[in-house]
């Protein structure tokens, strides 16, 4: 059984937090513990912003039950009350993802059946404590880099084997492929996106995520991959211009990675369309049909490609300057 990163931060950072509270001389110091342990997120972005939310809410809260307690007496329908108060207040500044923490707090003031100011400056050290231990305790988050690397290798294994099979279907009519690569493909996509946004939350100085727009760009291209199919599928029988095109798309799958080589394809494409404009006219119905699907499918081949050549600067224009600058 795996451990995760947020079990050991919570295991880690609670003992801390009650270490802390209890040298302090602090009361209820365990409350401390449980506020970090509340106080453990997924990322560092949501740590921070989730920080303030909860020190503000807590602070809201002593207030509240000060005032509800100590005028109106410590019974259940006292707290019922100011529960029902306190909460729309959160949701109106909102600040909701403190109400967790700030309940603790309050049912310590309630427990306590008296408040005085020494015990709300005790309340608030011990928010300080838990939630700025929860806070450091969150600052170190491990890279997703290589999770997210093989996440593409995968992906790019995938585009590979959907594009060849295309192409042997349009060879061949072969119907042995179980098509398992666009259920993991679509899974993969699924959920590789919140684990970008994650890793986005853990960079917060950073403008730009390098996957982002990449497994974006793949996402788009999937949808056109699984649009292809279907005219795959009505093509009626193998002839010289489907040949051709099978021929171009096995080209296509040989050369899927992370780069940008699409530029080179496009021209072929373009070629490859004249050459079917060059081509006799169709004489009978299936073989109008037949091109017609053949043009849509190049034209959703050029689709695919030029998601790709607007994903980022082309490496064919980058090689030829820095040939260029070599020559000079």
């Amino acid at each position: 059984m795996k451990i995760g990163y947020r079990t050991i931060k919570t295991a880690i950072g609670a003992p801390i937090a009650i270490t802390i509270a209890q040298l302090l001389g602090l009361q209820n110091y365990a409350t401390a513990g449980i506020l970090t342990m509340l106080c453990i997120q997924p990322s560092r972005k949501r740590s921070v912003l989730t920080a303030w939310d909860r020190f503000l809410a807590c602070i809201i809260a002593s207030l509240f039950s000060f005032v509800f307690f100590e005028l109106l007496g410590y019974n259940t329908i006292v707290l019922g009350i100011m529960l029902a108060i306190f909460i729309p207040t959160t949701v109106v500044m909102k600040i909701t993802q403190g109400i967790m923490t700030s309940s603790v707090i309050i049912i310590n003031l309630y427990i306590s059946q008296h408040i005085d100011y020494a015990f709300l400056f005790n309340q608030f050290m011990l928010i300080l404590v838990g939630i700025g231990v929860g806070l450091l305790v969150n600052l170190y988050m491990p890279s997703l880099d290589k999770a997210l690397k093989e996440k593409q290798k995968l992906l790019e294994k995938n585009f590979q084997t959907i594009l060849f099979e295309i192409a042997s279907y349009i060879r061949n009519k072969n119907m042995t492929w179980d098509g398992k690569e666009l259920a993991e493909t679509q899974e993969i996509l699924d959920k590789v996106l919140d684990l970008v946004e994650v890793d986005r939350e853990n960079h917060m100085l950073r403008a730009k995520h390098p996957y982002y727009d990449y497994f974006i760009m793949r996402e788009k291209q999937f949808e056109l991959l699984k649009q292809m199919l279907p005219l795959v599928a009505r093509l009626p029988k193998h002839d010289k211009l489907s040949e051709q095109i099978a021929d171009f798309i096995e080209k296509v799958s040989e050369s899927v990675h992370p780069g940008n080589t699409a530029i080179l394809f496009l021209d072929e494409l373009e070629e490859l369309r004249k050459a079917f404009r060059e081509e006799e006219l169709p004489k009978t119905r299936e073989e109008f049909e037949t091109r017609a699907n053949l043009f849509r499918l190049l034209h959703d081949i050029e689709d695919y490609l030029l998601i790709k050549k607007r994903f980022k600067q082309s490496d064919v224009k980058e090689g030829k300057k820095q040939r260029k600058k070599a020559q000079s």
